[in-house]
This record gives C-alpha cells, structure tokens and sequence, in this order.
C-alpha cells in the first residue's frame, strides 16, 4: 500500500535542513578558532631615543607567548620603516624618504625567528648604529613581530601557505606587533608647531562633553602635545572635573597634524558646565573657554512643551480680555 507523505512533516524537515546549512559555517568557524587561536605580546612597545652622530647603541624586546592556549608559536622579527599616512594612522609597509634613513641603521642580533610554546619567551637584541654623517632630527623605525600558529610537523613553510585555510598544517593564523623606535639624532634640530581648530560643543542632547584640536608639528623631530580639561559648574569655581595633574600626551610626528580627542567620561545628564580645554605643544599654548548646556531629549521636549502651553495661556487670556472689553 502506498503511503501519503505528510505536508506538516516535509515542511519540518526542509526547515531542519536550512537551519543545518545556516548554522554549519559558525561550527566549523568556531573548531578552526579554537584550534589555532593563540595569544603574545611584545614588550616594551616603544622606545624613545635622543643619539649622537656616530652613536652605537644596542636594546632588545621580549616575545612571550601566552599560555592561555596550547598551541605552539613561530615568530619572525623583521626591521620596517614606521611612519603615519596622512590620517595619522601607523604606517610600517611605506618608507618616508630621510625619516626613516635608520631602517638602514639597525641590525637583529640574535633570536630573529624561533618556535615557541605556551608561556615561553624569547628576547630579541638589536643594534643602532648611527652614521656619523647623520643629520640632526627625527628617525622612526619599528621592530615587526609577525606569529603564527604552528605545527612542528608540517613540511615547510611553502607547502604551509598552500594549505593555511586547514586545521594542523604549519601557517594557519597570523598576527602582527610592533615594537616602535623613535630617535632624535641631536645636531640641527628644530621643534616647532600650529596648534587650531579647538572645539567644545556648546550644547549638547546625550553623550559626553569632547573637546578637540588638531596640531600640527612643523618641525624636524617628534614632540608631545599635552592636552588638558577642566570643568566648573556654572556657578562655581570648584572644579567637577581636571586631567591637570595628568594630562592627555600624543607623540606627533614631524610634517603631521594630529586630530585629537579629550573627553570627560560620564559627563552628567542634565547641566550647565563652564569649560576650560588647553592644548601646548613646543612651547606654544591654545585655550578656549565655554558655556555648555547639556539636556536630554527628553527635558527638552518638555520645556518646549512648557513654553508653548505659557504661550497659549497668555494668547487665550489676552483674547478673553479683549472679548470682556466689547
């Protein structure tokens, strides 16, 4: 006897099955995570340099790999050019002419690559040597660190890329730091700067009070803006709010402007603030001074309702006092 599939039980197992499709790249993505996810650091991240012409001086960092998780880490130090783009965001793949003369400078000592486990570490030395024809001003440079999740049995490193989209094969995930080198080669080097564009809003409906400015360093060699804000109720001198003590700092680079923000976290919903933001830079001071109102929606929703019923009141009043005087 032949038997009637049933309408209710077809459309339950198409369902089943495109959910199965939909949810199958999430499983898969997530066993590959959790296979190959791995963890490091670089330390320090900076170093910050005044050298002579003729110098030789020599540093070093520290890979260290997280043991969090099992999986094992090769690592690749590597010399690059470091600089920021027009939109102030590092740049370590574009050389920018004489500023970054000291790629050339430096040379990795020892420990250049190397596979490490959970909670190992490796130290890292290089060298500056600084030419004693250097001109005086600004060079940057960074230490590149590039891991990857690794696999002591894979073949090698070309037969790994052929395959870095599978689970256990050598090259399967990559991450990158940078340890970033700044040096001032003393000699004829000028600090200089344009500080504009300072802003407070002076009026606000949600969120924080932000201040911003851009400088811009018209000089040869990096410097540090610092930026600081104080606030005051409106009718005191008592300030709510000051970073005085601790000033925001950014390190600007020479022929780069900065567009910067300073902003008092959890700023209150409701008030009327005097606020003071100043900015310096090599010797240069801006400031500005501003009333600023912050009111919710809200709040203000119900004054402008309050202010149209006063209207209407007077409207209506003034219209039944000039219908009584007929």
């Amino acid at each position: 006897m032949k038997k009637h599939f049933n309408h209710k039980n077809k459309w339950a197992i198409l369902s089943f099955v495109f959910m199965a499709i939909l949810t199958l790249p999430s499983v898969l993505a997530l066993g590959v995570h959790a296979a190959t996810n791995f963890s490091f650091t670089v330390s320090p991240m900076d170093e910050n340099l005044v050298l002579n012409p003729g110098d030789s001086y020599s540093s070093s960092i520290t890979v260290y790999i997280s043991e969090q998780y099992e999986t094992k880490v090769k690592y690749k130090a590597e010399i690059a050019p470091y600089f920021v783009d027009d939109d102030y965001k590092n740049d370590f793949s574009n050389e920018y002419g004489e500023k970054n003369e000291i790629v050339k400078w430096i040379t990795i000592n020892n420990n250049q690559e190397a596979i490490l486990s959970p909670g190992e570490k490796s130290v890292v030395t290089y060298t500056i040597n600084v030419p004693s024809s250097a001109a005086g001003g600004g060079q940057y440079a960074a230490i590149l660190v590039s891991a990857e999740a690794w696999d002591e049995n894979s073949k090698n490193e070309s037969d790994n890329k052929n395959n870095n989209d599978q689970v256990g094969v050598g090259l399967i995930e990559e991450k990158k730091i940078a340890h970033r080198i700044f040096v001032e080669v003393a000699g004829n080097v000028t600090r200089q700067g344009e500080i504009d564009d300072l802003e407070v809003p002076g009026f606000l409906l949600n969120g924080d009070i932000i201040a911003t400015s851009k400088v811009k360093n018209t000089g040869n060699t990096h410097g540090e803006a610092k930026y600081k804000l104080q606030v005051f109720p409106l009718f005191s001198s008592e300030e709510v709010y000051t970073n005085e003590e601790d000033p925001a700092t950014r390190t600007i680079l020479p022929g780069r402007t900065l567009l910067n923000e300073l902003t008092w976290d959890k700023t209150p919903a409701i008030g009327i603030f005097n606020v003071v933001y100043t900015v310096e830079f090599e010797g240069v001071t801006a400031q500005v001074k501003k009333m600023v109102i912050k009111c919710p929606i809200w709040l203000l929703f119900i004054i402008i309702f309050a202010v149209i019923l006063i209207i209407l009141y007077f409207v209506l009043k003034a219209k039944a006092r000039k219908g009584g005087n007929r």
